[in-house]
């Protein structure tokens, strides 16, 4: 009797290790959960056609699809918000925004508040005039009324001409009302970012617009995704930069909204 006791408690215990080991091959054979990717909140200011601007409630433009294209590669998820020129610099200075994406120029002045990625487009401001203009070239600006957009590197370049206090720059928050104020005559030119004013022109024909260029009065000026001081998100995103632009993926959100070929040696050199 005292065997059968001793054998029977042998058994219980052979098969309680034989379970518990059943039970710990399962979880050591279990494959992990893919981990998700993290979502990240970028802000814009989405008045800027074709760069950013809003077609039936949402955003859209090239800044919205190159921004898509990059952040995958990068391994994030993101969120475009629209929220104004002004308030994403607030944002990301405050870092209630992971970054920002708005046809941003990338320049001295900003760089001491802001990181920047890499470059990622090449542009130059134009003069957006009617077709029956005195106005030649940048030259011609110094006794006209201007319109920019407020806290631009177009501002910028028509104070360098006419002065920065000179009562004939008027500024408004956005390009479209800059637009606007030349329409209704209350201005005599637009100076802007150059693929803003001639999408405008194509968009427009009937509306007798031309852009004027002037190579040696503006400066070649590069975009760049701008990210609060010491982000470690800008290393992420620099090589995603760098890997879109070499496997022909930039090219081809380029080509769709521009119909042409971008400068990649440019944006190399930088």
């Amino acid at each position: 009797m005292k065997k059968f006791k001793i054998f029977s408690t042998l058994l219980v215990f052979s098969l309680m290790f034989v379970l518990s080991a059943c039970g710990t091959s399962e979880k050591t054979d279990a494959s992990p959960k893919k981990e998700e990717k993290k979502t990240l909140r970028f802000v814009t200011d989405a008045a800027y056609a074709p760069f950013e601007y809003m077609d039936k409630g949402k955003v859209v433009g090239f800044d919205v699809d190159f921004l898509n294209v990059v952040a995958k590669e990068a391994g994030y998820n993101v969120k475009l918000e629209h929220v104004g020129w002004d308030p994403l610099f607030v944002e990301i200075k405050g870092k209630t925004a992971d970054g920002g994406i708005s046809a941003i120029t990338i320049n001295d002045e900003r760089k001491q508040t802001y990181d920047f990625s890499t470059p990622y487009f090449l542009s130059k401001n134009e003069i957006l005039v009617p077709k029956d203009s005195p106005i030649k070239s940048a030259a011609d600006l110094k006794d006209k009324v201007v319109a920019v957009q407020n806290g631009t590197t177009g501002q910028e370049a028509v104070e360098a001409l006419i002065g920065k206090n000179n009562s004939n720059l008027k500024k408004f928050k956005n390009n479209n009302l800059a637009i606007m104020e030349l329409k209704s005559g209350g201005a005599d030119a637009v100076v802007a970012d150059n693929t803003v004013v001639e999408q405008y022109v194509k968009n427009n024909p009937n509306e007798n617009f031309v852009v004027i260029p002037d190579d040696s009065a503006f400066d070649k000026e590069f975009y760049g995704l701008m990210f609060a001081k010491d982000s470690k998100l800008k290393a992420d995103f620099d090589k995603a930069i760098q890997k879109v632009i070499e496997n022909g993926e930039y090219t081809k959100v380029y080509q769709k909204w521009f119909k042409v070929d971008p400068d990649l040696n440019a944006l190399k050199q930088q």
